[in-house]
């Protein structure tokens, strides 16, 4: 196993680190530990070490840890490409909030499912801030409608925006696309009268750049588990 107990003090030093120098206080911020391909006792030490937020990437693996671990306090976040057909386990399965929304449709599905199940779930809207078309997400024009539906559909609590930057050795070539996410943040608040808690940006590679740029959560896992 990792030495999980000094990557995770490292982590906590590199975003108190990135919030001191962004004028920020740390508790800001929120570890969201990446649990792809990650072991049950691994995810187990974390949480034995005070961690609470987990993501996984697909329903059926998140459930499987989720159910097995049995973790009492435990969050599971969803951060993964959520198709269609996978709504209704997602939702039933108890995840607390999904990063990725990124079609109306998809808020339509969602909306029905946590009616009739009597649940709620918390939801981020996916931007595609770069651009690329091998990105999901909705187009920056997009998102003050989304988050207008989004809010006024019962069952579904808005928290939030949720981009990826794209991939790159340097992670100052991120900055401009969490910075734009933050911005996009603001003016969609000002036009819409919503509120825009939070923003899940940065991974192992950027985080603390995403948190110098207004980033809540981070969804950080190679950095963890190495």
């Amino acid at each position: 196993m990792p030495n999980i107990a000094a990557n995770l003090a490292r982590v906590g030093e590199r975003i108190a680190g990135a919030c001191r120098r962004s004028g920020r206080d740390p508790a800001e911020v929120t570890l969201v530990a990446v649990t792809k391909l990650v072991a049950p006792a691994e995810v187990a030490e974390l949480y034995r070490l005070g961690v609470r937020d987990f993501g996984e990437n697909r329903v059926a693996a998140g459930l499987a840890k989720k159910t097995a671990l049995d973790l009492p306090g435990a969050r599971w976040h969803l951060i993964g490409h959520l198709q269609r057909n996978k709504a209704a386990e997602a939702v039933a399965g108890g995840f607390v909030s999904l990063h990725s929304v990124e079609s109306l449709k998809l808020l339509e599905i969602l909306g029905r499912e946590v009616v009739r199940r009597d649940r709620r779930l918390g939801v981020f809207l996916e931007v595609n801030v770069s651009g690329e078309a091998s990105k999901y997400g909705m187009a920056p024009d997009e998102v003050g409608e989304f988050a207008d539906l989004a809010a006024k559909t019962p069952g579904l609590d808005l928290l939030g925006l949720m981009t990826m930057a794209p991939l790159g050795d340097d992670p100052e070539q991120a900055r401009p696309f969490f910075r734009g996410l933050a911005k996009i943040k603001k003016t969609v608040e000002a036009e819409t009268g919503l509120a825009l808690p939070h923003l899940s940006m940065g991974m192992s590679g950027d985080f603390e750049v995403a948190v110098e740029e207004g980033a809540t959560l981070v969804r950080v896992g190679t950095a963890l588990f190495l």
